[in-house]
This record gives C-alpha cells, sequence and structure tokens, in this order.
C-alpha cells in the first residue's frame, strides 16, 4: 500500500473520528448522563485508540513518507504523543482519572489543529510561526481535496475531547469520587 492509499485511510478513520467527537460533544451537551451507562467501559478505550492510530499516523507520514514536519505540527505532536501513555494505562487501570490528565492535551490539540488547518487553506495567514525548510501552509496530503493532515489530526483531537467529556459527565453523574 502506498502514501496515497494510507492517506485515503487515515481520512476515512479521520471523518469516523470526527462523526464520534461530535455526538459526544452533542450527547454531553443534550443528552442525559444516565443513557451514557452502557457506554461507560469504552470511552477510555476508544479515545486511546484514536491517539494511538493517530501517532501511528503522524510517524507513518514523517519516518515512511519523508515529510518533514513543521513548527505548528510539532506542537500538536507535542499534544498527542503523551495522550497514549496517559489513556493507556488509565484504560489498562480502569482509572476514570485519565480523562482529566487527558484533556488539557486535546484541547490543546484542538487549539493547535484548527489554527494550522486554516494555514493550510488560507496560508496568506501564516504570520511567519514556521520556518522555510518546514512552512505549516505545506500540502503534502490532500486527499478529496480538502483533508490534509492537520484536519486529520485536528479530528482525531475533536474525537478524544468529546470522549472524554462523556466520561467526565460519567463521573459526574454516577457519583465517582474519581470526578
Amino acid at each position: 500500500m502506498g502514501t496515497d492509499q494510507f492517506s485515503v485511510l487515515f481520512a476515512l478513520l479521520a471523518f469516523m473520528a470526527l462523526a464520534v467527537g461530535v455526538v459526544s460533544l452533542a450527547i454531553v451537551t443534550f443528552g442525559k448522563a444516565e443513557k451514557l451507562r452502557p457506554i461507560a467501559d469504552v470511552v477510555l478505550p476508544l479515545a486511546f485508540v484514536i491517539a494511538l492510530t493517530s501517532t501511528l499516523g503522524s510517524l507513518y507520514y514523517s519516518g515512511i513518507a519523508n515529510y518533514r514536519p513543521c513548527r505548528l505540527c510539532w506542537w500538536q505532536r507535542i499534544m498527542m504523543y503523551p495522550m497514549v501513555p496517559v489513556l493507556g494505562i488509565a484504560t489498562f487501570r480502569k482509572d476514570v482519572m485519565g480523562a482529566w490528565y487527558a484533556l488539557p492535551l486535546a484541547l490543546g490539540g484542538v487549539g493547535y489543529g484548527l489554527y494550522h488547518t486554516q494555514l493550510r487553506w488560507w496560508p496568506a495567514e501564516d504570520g511567519g510561526s514556521c520556518d522555510v525548510d518546514a512552512p505549516c501552509s505545506a500540502v503534502w496530503v490532500n486527499t478529496w481535496g480538502f483533508v490534509s493532515i492537520p484536519f486529520m489530526a485536528t479530528c482525531g483531537f475533536i474525537a478524544i475531547t468529546g470522549l472524554l467529556a462523556v466520561r467526565l459527565k460519567l463521573n459526574r453523574s454516577l457519583g465517582s469520587t474519581a470526578s
């Protein structure tokens, strides 16, 4: 499988993650916590899988496809990579506090991802945040004309944020001392 095929696969996974994130955030905003109980045990593992897949995708692009990460890509990596062990340990130990540890990273990643995505779509907005050798507006992936690496990362961060918000709402409603 070549880089173009992997990019399509990653784009599909990004849209699935985005759907998970949007549904999760809608449930947290408009739903009743009692209705979330059936999914309580899968929220942290799913967030872990999304963080792991995002990390492996990032490593594929830089290590195998030889795409050079820009400065904003590095900041998104700084936000995503630590979530793998944090959410992995939280999942293994069934520690709902892991949601609190990962949430600031996920929210920071959403912020960096949205900014980076808009730079990709409107490169004239780049105020010198990146260097000439690895510009933040570089287009390494352009699946379906708009899905870029920053867009895919943002989808992952939104999904993780939504899932962690569900976990925290469950903690609160179930009277968990860990919330």
